[in-house]
C-alpha cells in the first residue's frame, strides 16, 4: 500500500464533561479529495483543528506521509504542510489581498521584498490553479468568493500539500461553488491532498473520491464515493432514514400580511443599495429571494427587522410601518409581530459570550412572561431555553453553555428556535441551514413549513437555489438591488433564476411560465456563463470600491 498523506490513530478529545472526538482513526490517501460528514456536534470540525493545531489531542497519534508528527500549534501544521480554510475567513478585512497572504510569513523586517516575491508567486499561482485575484484589492472591497480564494492562496503561499477546507460554499454562490470545485480538482490533479468537511451531500457525491462520516464524536465509516449513495450516507450520518426533499401542502395564500411599494436605501457612501423595491407576500406563503450575495436581499432583510432605515412603504396587516426613527428598531418590529432570523448568526443573531438561556429570548426580554418584579424571572427563562433546545436538538442540551461553545449548526437552531417560537405573522429568515447538517436541515424546513400552514408568512433568503425552489411557493430574484423577476417556485429552472442572478435574461429565463420580468431583466437576452456572471461581480465590486 502507498504511504498515506495522513493517518489519525486514536485520538480522542473531551472539552470538559463532552467528548468531541473518541478513539478515532482515518487514512487519507495522497493526491485525492476526502470529505468528512456529519451532524451538527459530530466532531468533525474539532477532529480537523486538531490536525492543524488549534487543539491538542487528549490522546492518540498523527503521522504525516508515514511519519509521526507532533502538533503543538498551527505554526507546525504548516511547517508540516498543512494549510486549512476556515467556515469563518480569517482575513484582516482593511488589508489588501497581498498584505493577507504575506502577514504572518514575511521574509525579513523589510516588507517590501515580502510583498514582491509575494506578487510574484501569486501570479504563478493564479496561472496555474485559476485562483485569479487582484493583488492589490481591499479585502472588505470583494465579495465571499474572491475572499476565499484569498485564503487558498494564503495556504499555498505557505507551501501546503494538505488543504482542509471547512464547509467552504456555505457563502457561495453556485456558480462560485462549481468554480471552487474546479480549482480543488485542479489541487487535486497536481498532487494536493484535500480534506472537504461539508454537510451538502451533493458535493460529496461531484467531487470527494472518498467520504468519511462521523456521529456523536466517533467514526462510523469511511467508503469509496462512488460505492454509496446520498441516501446511505444520510443515513450513516444521523442513525435514521431521512427525506432529503421537502414535504408540503401546495400553499393556501391568504390576505396580504406585508406589501412594500417603493422601497429604496442608500447606504453611508451614497451607493443605492435598494432600487425602487415592490412586493406582497400572503398569509400561508413562503416568498424566496435568490440573488448573489449583496445585490439587496440583506437590505431588505435588515429594513423589515428594523436594522436599517429605508424609504417607501411597508405595510404589515394593512398598517404602515416606521421605516425610520425610534419606532424603526428591532424591539418595535416584534412588538408588531416579526420575528428575524438574521443571516450572520454569529454577528446579529447571538451575543456569543453570553449563555444559551440568556440568547433564548434576546428581542423578546422585555415580555412580560420573563419578569420578575424589577428583575428577570431566570429560572423561567432557563426552563424555556431548555425546552426550546430539546425540541430543536440542540447538542449539547445545556442552557448554561455560552454560545460561542456550541458549533456553528446548533447555534443557527438557537436562533431559528427562539424566533419560530414567537409564532410572529411575519418571519424574516436569512440563510436558515448555513452550516447545518442534513438531520437538522430536514427538521428546521418542517418547521418553516408548519408555520406557513399555521397561516404565517415567510420572506426567505437563500444562496441555496435548491432550498429556495423546494421550500419556496413563490420566488423573487434580486440584482443590483432590483426586482428582476417573479413567479412561481414550481415554473422557475436553477439556469433560468441564476441568468436573472447576473443581471442577464437568458433563453431558459425567457421560458419560465407564469413569471413577471422587470423591463431590466429583457434588456440583455443572452446565455449567462460562469465567466459572464464573474466579470459582472468583478464590475460591481469595482463600482463598490470607487464609491468608498
Amino acid at each position: 500500500m502507498t504511504v498515506p498523506a495522513i493517518e489519525l490513530i486514536g485520538i480522542s478529545k473531551s472539552f470538559g464533561p463532552v467528548q468531541a472526538n473518541k478513539d478515532i482513526a482515518i487514512r487519507v490517501e495522497r493526491g485525492t479529495i476526502h470529505g468528512i460528514i456529519g451532524e451538527n456536534g459530530a466532531g468533525k470540525s474539532t477532529l480537523m483543528s486538531i490536525l492543524y493545531g488549534f487543539y491538542k489531542a487528549d490522546a492518540g497519534e498523527v503521522f504525516i506521509s508515514g511519519q509521526k508528527t507532533e502538533i503543538p500549534d498551527s505554526q507546525a501544521a504548516i511547517a508540516a504542510g498543512i494549510g486549512m480554510v476556515f467556515q469563518h475567513f480569517k482575513l484582516v478585512e482593511n488589508f489588501t489581498v497581498l498584505e493577507n497572504v504575506v502577514l504572518g510569513a514575511e521574509d525579513g523586517r523589510l516588507l517590501r521584498p515580502s510583498l514582491a516575491k509575494a506578487r510574484r508567486e501569486l501570479k504563478a499561482l493564479a496561472d496555474d490553479y485559476g485562483l485569479n485575484v487582484d493583488p492589490d484589492a481591499v479585502i472588505e472591497t470583494i465579495g465571499v468568493g474572491q475572499q476565499q480564494r484569498v485564503e487558498i492562496l494564503k495556504a499555498l503561499y505557505r507551501q501546503a500539500d494538505i488543504l482542509i477546507l471547512d464547509e467552504p460554499t456555505g457563502v457561495l454562490t453556485p456558480a462560485e461553488a462549481d468554480q471552487l470545485f474546479r480549482i480543488l480538482g485542479r489541487l487535486r490533479d497536481e498532487g494536493k491532498t484535500i480534506i472537504l468537511i461539508t454537510h451538502k451531500l451533493r458535493e460529496i457525491m461531484e467531487i470527494t473520491d472518498s467520504v468519511s462520516v462521523m456521529r456523536r464524536g466517533q467514526m462510523i465509516a469511511t467508503v469509496k464515493t462512488a460505492d454509496t449513495t446520498p441516501t446511505e450516507l444520510a443515513e450513516l450520518m444521523v442513525g435514521r432514514k431521512v427525506l432529503l426533499r421537502v414535504d408540503k401542502t401546495p400553499a393556501r395564500p391568504g390576505d396580504p400580511v406585508l406589501e412594500i411599494e417603493g422601497l429604496s436605501v442608500t447606504d453611508s457612501a451614497g451607493v443605492a443599495r435598494l432600487n425602487d423595491v415592490s412586493l406582497t407576500l400572503r398569509k400561508g406563503e413562503i416568498l424566496g429571494l435568490a440573488g448573489v450575495a449583496g445585490n439587496g436581499q440583506s437590505e431588505l432583510l435588515e429594513v423589515l427587522g428594523g436594522m436599517r432605515e429605508g424609504r417607501g412603504t411597508v405595510r404589515l396587516n394593512g398598517k404602515p410601518l416606521a421605516l425610520s426613527g425610534p419606532d424603526a428598531d428591532g424591539q418595535a418590529r416584534r412588538a408588531a409581530g416579526i420575528g428575524h432570523v438574521p443571516e450572520d448568526r454569529q454577528r446579529e443573531g447571538l451575543v456569543m459570550p453570553y449563555s444559551a438561556w440568556e440568547n433564548s429570548i434576546f428581542g423578546y426580554h422585555r415580555d412580560s412572561r420573563w419578569q420578575n418584579g424589577p428583575l428577570m424571572d431566570n429560572a423561567s427563562i432557563t426552563a424555556n431555553a431548555r425546552e426550546q433546545m430539546e425540541r430543536f436538538d440542540v447538542r449539547p442540551p445545556d442552557p448554561t453553555l455560552a454560545a460561542r461553545n456550541f458549533s456553528g449548526g446548533n447555534q443557527q437552531k438557537i436562533v431559528v428556535a427562539r424566533e419560530i417560537d414567537q409564532g410572529p405573522d411575519l418571519l424574516l429568515i436569512g440563510q436558515p441551514t448555513r452550516g447545518v447538517d442534513i438531520g437538522a436541515i430536514e427538521f428546521i424546513h418542517q418547521q418553516i413549513i408548519a408555520l406557513r400552514d399555521q397561516g404565517k408568512a415567510i420572506l426567505l433568503v437563500s444562496v441555496e437555489l435548491d432550498e429556495i425552489l423546494s421550500l419556496s411557493d413563490r420566488v423573487a430574484v434580486m440584482f443590483d438591488g432590483k426586482i428582476m423577476g417573479e413567479g412561481p417556485a414550481d415554473s422557475a429552472t436553477q439556469s433560468g433564476l441564476g441568468g436573472l442572478m447576473a443581471g442577464l435574461a437568458g433563453d431558459d429565463t425567457q421560458a419560465m411560465a407564469n413569471w413577471t420580468l422587470s423591463a431590466d431583466a429583457t434588456r440583455q437576452v443572452g446565455t449567462p456563463s460562469v465567466e459572464k456572471i464573474e466579470a459582472q461581480l468583478a464590475e460591481k465590486h469595482a463600482d463598490a470600491s470607487k464609491e468608498v
